[in-house]
């Protein structure tokens, strides 16, 4: 593992912060997060890890990417129609990027996790507790503009480490999705 101590995960943080704002999309993301206004908004997912995991590997920070997920959290519309609204209204703020960006409000994930994916799922707290429940341990992070959220360090995601969540413990979730970050990350390792 990377880390030593608090002073080093520190700098991990900052290392962190550094190198998702290479991604242009990310960056400008972050610069128009207040024109969002997504309550408990969380800028998520692969286009945070992935982007560090370019970057180690020689690649443009935003290669393969192909999406920007946005995670929210309203407990008063847990409706398919208050997402949507909320994911063209995001669409709107952020055309001018020309990417795919997928809103999720994490209120509502426990109504549909299971027909998707064939697993129960416990219903979220807060859009933390999302981030929290990630497949795999080194890919839960989140930005938003000053605020790093990556609840077990940043450790597994630089040492290219791929361990299941053992909050979502779906070895058939995990393991496809190891082979996928494998074919396009070949030094990553499954622990």
């Amino acid at each position: 593992m990377l880390s030593t101590g608090p002073a080093a995960a520190a700098a991990l943080h900052t290392r962190f912060q550094a190198d998702i704002l290479e991604n242009r999309q990310n960056r400008a993301i972050l610069d128009r997060w207040d024109e969002l206004a997504l309550p408990d908004g969380w800028l998520v997912a692969g286009c945070l890890f992935q982007t560090v995991w370019n970057l180690q590997a020689g690649h443009r920070p935003e290669a393969g990417i192909k999406d920007y997920d946005l995670f929210y959290f309203d407990a008063g519309d847990t409706s398919q129609a208050g997402e949507r609204a909320v994911q063209a209204r995001v669409e709107r703020a952020l055309s001018a990027l020309e990417v795919t960006i997928e809103v999720s409000n994490q209120a509502r994930v426990h109504l549909w996790y299971e027909d998707h994916f064939g697993h129960p799922y416990d219903a979220l707290r807060s859009t933390r507790d999302g981030i929290d429940r990630f497949l795999v341990i080194g890919t839960c992070v989140g930005v938003r503009p000053g605020e790093v959220y990556a609840p077990y360090g940043l450790d597994q995601l630089y040492g290219g480490v791929l361990t299941m969540n053992p909050l979502v413990p779906h070895r058939d979730l995990f393991e496809r999705k190891v082979a996928s970050y494998r074919e396009r990350w070949p030094s990553l390792r499954c622990v």
